[in-house]
C-alpha cells in the first residue's frame, strides 16, 4: 500500500512539474544573444574598473608602507 502512495506521490509532482515547464516562456534567439552581449560587455567594463581599483590602492598602500 505504502508503494502506490509514493507512486502517485512522484506522479502527482511530475505532473506538476510538467505543467509548470510548459507555463514557461523561452526567450528568443535575438533576445538571448542580446542579453548575453550586454552581459559580457557589462563585466568585462566592472572587471576593468576593479582592475584600476587594485592597481590604485595597491600602489598606494606601498606608497604609505614605503614612508615608514
Amino acid at each position: 500500500m505504502a508503494d502506490k502512495q509514493q507512486v502517485s506521490k512522484a506522479s502527482t509532482w511530475w505532473n506538476g512539474v510538467k505543467a509548470e515547464w510548459r507555463k514557461i516562456i523561452w526567450p528568443t534567439r535575438d533576445d538571448l544573444v542580446k542579453k548575453t552581449g550586454v552581459v559580457v560587455t557589462v563585466s568585462v567594463i566592472l572587471g576593468v574598473i576593479i582592475s584600476i581599483l587594485d592597481f590604485l590602492i595597491q600602489h598606494g598602500i606601498d606608497f604609505l608602507i614605503g614612508l615608514a
